[in-house]
């Protein structure tokens, strides 16, 4: 059943992987049960074990009978807990239906409703409308660069 996983080290059994995260892990008082992994932010899908996403091997060490066809998803909506209670899997449809949306974007931009949906829009419009503006600049001063280099824009006298 590891060998299904993907990005799982293969020197894991089934005890060592269940006692490695058990041991990286840490009890919330919701209940959750939180894996620190590789990376430094927390709130996030964690990797362990390999290159393995932390909640897709407790799911196979600790509830069984995984199918990578399906989507791993989190009762709880907190990307690094491994609680065995609050993993399920679902269909991609399922596990993105249930997904709560920001008011706010992350720059914290109120964010648009989209009539064709009904629901946030994904990108917000003022954050979009910055980084093209600040690409058109960086592409603006590569061209300037290149130009300088090049000897484009100089008089021909020869």
């Amino acid at each position: 059943m590891l060998s299904r996983v993907p990005g799982l080290s293969r020197h894991f059994t089934e005890e060592s992987l269940r006692s490695h995260l058990v041991d990286r892990s840490v009890r919330r008082d919701d209940g959750c049960l939180i894996v620190r992994g590789y990376g430094a932010r927390r709130g996030v899908h964690q990797k362990v074990a390999g290159r393995a996403w932390a909640h897709i091997a407790a799911y196979v060490v600790f509830v069984g009978g995984y199918d990578p066809a399906l989507d791993v998803d989190h009762r709880c909506a907190s990307l690094d807990c491994i609680e065995p209670t609050h993993l399920r899997q679902a269909t991609r449809a399922e596990s993105c239906r249930g997904r709560r949306q920001e008011p706010r974007c992350r720059n914290g931009h109120e964010r648009e409703i989209d009539e064709a949906t009904g629901r946030y829009r994904r990108v917000c419009r003022l954050c979009n409308r910055e980084a093209q503006r600040r690409w058109r600049q960086h592409r603006a001063a590569e061209i300037v660069t290149a130009r300088a280099t090049h000897g484009r824009g100089l008089s021909a006298s020869a």
